[in-house]
């Protein structure tokens, strides 16, 4: 019994601060969504394309959304969701649809605040009817750049 506390304790405490982590598309996306990250490398941002444009990466994406979706519509389905869920949500929605992307994805009381870069004008006018597609999506700031690769 002694053994078996320090290990439940120390379990909980990792799985506390990594749901306290910002939601990123990719691992070198900012790491906050308070400033913009910076201008990736065309090799880069081709890596994070090819990532999320793999098969088993697009299936895991939907079965992240699916997966949140229906436990919130086992509790109701109310709009009023947890921000860990939105910003997963949020995260993977973009990933999906601007995968060549660097986001930092932020959300508190249904207002999500995505920064990072993409590569286009179009991309970064995505991100908000995207982002608002989410169920419990509120509000959405953009602080994401736009960035060329070099």
């Amino acid at each position: 019994m002694k053994k078996i506390v320090p290990f439940l304790l120390s379990g909980f405490l990792m799985v506390t601060a990594a749901a306290c982590s910002t939601a990123k598309t990719t691992s070198d996306a900012p790491n906050s969504t308070d400033n913009s990250g910076q201008v990736p490398t065309a090799q880069g941002a081709q890596t994070a394309q090819d990532d999320a444009q793999n098969d088993v990466r697009q299936r895991q994406l939907d079965s992240d959304i699916r997966s949140r979706e229906q436990r919130n519509n086992a509790t109701g389905g109310d709009a009023d969701r947890a921000d860990g869920d939105l910003e997963s949500e949020v995260r993977s929605k973009l990933e999906a649809n601007i995968p060549n992307s660097k986001l930092a994805v932020d959300a508190e009381d249904g207002a999500v605040v995505v920064s990072g870069t993409v590569q286009t004008q179009d991309q970064l006018d995505k991100i908000e009817p995207l982002a608002k597609e989410i169920k419990g999506v509120s509000s959405v700031a953009v602080k994401a750049v736009l960035a060329p690769a070099q």
